[in-house]
């Protein structure tokens, strides 16, 4: 058992340094702010629609 679980952390240490191709700093930063703005811009639109929603609330069922 214990040298099947060496095999398994020797393959996937092989795998992850010769065999997974990592992004550059340069994409992971446009990828970083890609979802920093899509993010924003989720946020936006749904706090629009819960505005939207608690005017017709407001309007309909008045305090």
């Amino acid at each position: 058992m214990f040298k099947s679980i060496v095999k398994y952390c020797k393959e996937s240490y092989d795998e992850l340094v010769y065999k997974v191709s990592w992004p550059t700093r340069s994409e992971l930063t446009n990828s970083a702010v890609v979802v920093l703005y899509a993010s924003l811009l989720i946020a936006l639109v749904v706090f629009a629609m819960d505005s939207v929603f608690q005017f017709v609330m407001e309007t309909i069922y008045p305090h």
